[in-house]
């Protein structure tokens, strides 16, 4: 009688588990922000396997979910759920980042995860980054009321986010020991990645910082901007008080009733600034936080003012207009392709 081999079902269940809790939070560090986006993404797409194959998320098995079903999946989240491309693509580098720690845990499944990693993202027509300029910005800072206990909080917040550039995350868990304000003042930040970076505080940034702080409870692990009730102000709550102040501003800047105003915006305004400054872009790279300096090419892209000042400093070719000469019939037809 031969001997049955009996092989285990890979458990999907404890596999995505241990995706989110040893490789995600324990090895990687991700950030909770990443977390919660990779966290969104399976939720979204358990729910459609669910309604697809009539099977408890609980119940899969690795071979389930594959390279048709989670295109699928990202087709309906385009087509019927209205989601944008980049939005899309996010969800799919989620679910690429569990298929790679699939593939070392489940080696003997390689053909069916090259499968999936192999479904690729889709090109997306990117658009220029919003910035405030000097003027908006202005309006912005004399926006929030200083008479009050909140006003000078928000105007430290804002002038703290437009002169470093610290993502919304890392603005939200500042706390006061993470200010020095001493000689060489600075403020320190745990990043993406985990990576901590110091960024320089100017003079007036330093002094309307100084004065805040003596506002605040001397106690350790503070936050640097408390809520009314003392606690740590949220990110809506972030979002909350600078709609506030845009809609304020916008009545002495006109132009700000047009622009949607985020959080990230002033961090894009921060780059602006640095790069109208003459700054390199590997130094902004490194001020911002940025794993790779592609990253900061964007607002190379958006610096039209930087643009103009090169344009202005070349010679221009000794250009004379053409004699029109329609094209090769067949030549025509492929340009118009």
């Amino acid at each position: 009688m031969g001997r049955v081999i009996m092989t285990n079902q890979p458990n999907f269940a404890a596999l995505l588990e241990r995706f989110f809790t040893q490789r995600l939070m324990q090895q990687r560090q991700a950030s909770a922000h990443t977390v919660a986006s990779y966290r969104d993404a399976f939720k979204l797409l358990l729910e459609f396997i669910q309604r697809r194959l009539h099977k408890a998320p609980s119940a899969l098995a690795l071979e389930d979910i594959n390279a048709p079903l989670v295109s699928a999946f990202l087709d309906e989240q385009e087509k019927v759920r209205g989601v944008k491309v980049r939005t899309r693509n996010l969800r799919l580098t989620a679910v690429h980042s569990f298929f790679r720690y699939a593939a070392f845990e489940m080696p003997s499944h390689s053909e069916h995860i090259q499968r999936v990693l192999a479904i690729p993202t889709k090109r997306f027509t990117r658009t220029l980054v919003p910035f405030l300029d000097r003027q908006e910005v202005d309006a912005l800072l004399a926006a929030p009321d200083q008479r009050t206990w909140s006003g000078r909080r928000d105007h430290a917040l804002i002038l703290l986010a437009v002169q470093t550039g610290l993502r919304l995350s890392e603005l939200t868990s500042l706390q006061q020991e993470d200010l020095h304000l001493s000689v060489g003042a600075h403020v320190r930040v745990i990043g993406k990645g985990r990576k901590e970076r110091c960024t320089p505080l100017s003079k007036d940034t330093r002094a309307v910082l100084v004065a805040w702080t003596r506002e605040l409870p001397k106690a350790e692990n503070q936050p640097l901007f408390p809520n009314a009730r003392g606690g740590r102000l949220s990110s809506h709550g972030v979002h909350y008080l600078l709609q506030k102040h845009v809609m304020a501003a916008s009545g002495k800047c006109s132009s700000l009733k047009n622009k949607r105003v985020s959080p990230h915006v002033l961090r894009h305004t921060t780059a602006m600034d640095l790069l109208q400054a003459g700054v390199d872009c590997s130094v902004i790279a490194l001020w911002l936080g940025h794993e790779s300096v592609e990253t900061t090419q964007i607002y190379l892209d958006a610096n039209l003012t930087l643009k103009q000042e090169i344009l202005d400093k070349t010679t221009p070719p000794n250009g004379r207009p053409g004699r029109y000469r329609p094209d090769d019939r067949l030549l025509a037809f492929l340009k118009g392709l």
